[in-house]
C-alpha cells in the first residue's frame, strides 16, 4: 500500500511507536525491508539518499519502489532524503515519490525557511509529505564538510510555524554513518523542542543510536528514525562471506540471497525496538 508520511507518523506518535525509515539502493534491500515490515505488521519508509541519486536516475528508483509499495500488504512510503536541488525534488515527485525532504540545514535559517516553503508549495497540493531539518546532523566522516549544529528549541518552533512541514528533523546528538551505537542523545534539548512544536520529530543517523535509546525515544514524539549504515553493513558482511564460501558462484541472484536475509533480520530488530 503506497502512502505518504502523514498518517503513519501521526499514528505512530499517538501510540508511542516510531516508523523506521531505511535507506535502500535497489530491489534486494527494498524487498528485504518490505518483507520485514510485513512480518512485523508495521508501516515502513523506503528512502533514497544522495549517494543513490548520484548512482542512478531517481525516476528509476521511483518507479521500482512505488510498484513494490503498491503490492505490499503494509503501508509503505517512498521518501527522497536530503534533497537540496528543486529539480531533483520535482523529478522524484513525478516519478512517484510520496514524500520528500528538503535539506537547507547548512543555510541561514531565513533562507532555509524560504526554500522549504517553496517545496511545501509544490509538494502538498499533490499529496506529497515534506520533511525539513533545523540544526544540522553532521557525518562521522569529517571529510564530508557538513557543519554540526545542535537544534535550538526556539528556532525549531519558529521554523515549524513558518514552514508548516509535516515532519521536522532535529540535531540532538546523532551523526550520519556511525558504525557503532555510540550516540549521546540530548534528551533535555529534545524535551524543550517537543514542548514547542506540534509535529512528528525525525532523528537522522539512527544506526548510531543505542537500543535502549530507540525504545526510550518512543515517548518523545519521535515519528521517524532514519537508518542506513546498519543495513549496508549487514548486506556487505553477508556478501563477503558468501563470496568467500562459494568462490565458484558468479550468479548474483544466488550471492544476494543471504545478504537479503541479513538485511531483513536487522530491519525486524530495529522495528521491534521501535514498538512494532
Amino acid at each position: 500500500m503506497l502512502v505518504n508520511m502523514n498518517g503513519i507518523l501521526k499514528d505512530a506518535v499517538e501510540n508511542n511507536r516510531i516508523v523506521a525509515a531505511f535507506n535502500v539502493f535497489g530491489y534486494e534491500d527494498a524487498k528485504a525491508v518490505i518483507d520485514a515490515a510485513t512480518e512485523c505488521n508495521a508501516p515502513v519508509i523506503l528512502m533514497t539518499n544522495r549517494d543513490a541519486v548520484e548512482y542512478m536516475d531517481v525516476r528509476y528508483f521511483g518507479r521500482l519502489f512505488s510498484e513494490m509499495a503498491r503490492d505490499a500488504e503494509v503501508p509503505v512510503c517512498i521518501h527522497l532524503d536530503h534533497a537540496k536541488d528543486f529539480d531533483i525534488i520535482v523529478k522524484a515527485i513525478m516519478a512517484g515519490y510520496t514524500s520528500v525532504m528538503y535539506d537547507g540545514s547548512q543555510l541561514p535559517i531565513e533562507e532555509n525557511i524560504k526554500n522549504t516553503k517553496e517545496v511545501v508549495k509544490i509538494a502538498k497540493p499533490l499529496g506529497v509529505s515534506v520533511e525539513a531539518e533545523i540544526g544540522s546532523v553532521a557525518y562521522s566522516d569529517k571529510n564530508m564538510n557538513i557543519k554540526s549544529i545542535y537544534t535550538e528549541p526556539e528556532e525549531a518552533e519558529y521554523f515549524a510555524k513558518e514552514t508548516r512541514v509535516d515532519a521536522l528533523a532535529v540535531a540532538i546528538g546523532t551523526l550520519h554513518r556511525m558504525q557503532k551505537q555510540e550516540a549521546n542523545i540530548q534528551y533535555d534539548r529534545l524535551e524543550k523542542i517537543i514542548k514547542l512544536i506540534d509535529m512528528p520529530i525525525v532523528i537522522h543517523g539512527s544506526t548510531g543510536v543505542k537500543d535502549e535509546d530507540l525504545i526510550r525515544l518512543r515517548n518523545y514524539k519521535v515519528g521517524k528514525v532514519n537508518i542506513g549504515t546498519a543495513l549496508r553493513m549487514a548486506f556487505f558482511e553477508a556478501l563477503k562471506q558468501e563470496m568467500e564460501f562459494n568462490p565458484e558462484v558468479f550468479d548474483r541472484t544466488k550471492l544476494f540471497k543471504k545478504p537479503m536475509e541479513e538485511v531483513k533480520k536487522v530491519s525486524i530488530k530495529k522495528m521491534e525496538l521501535l514498538g512494532w
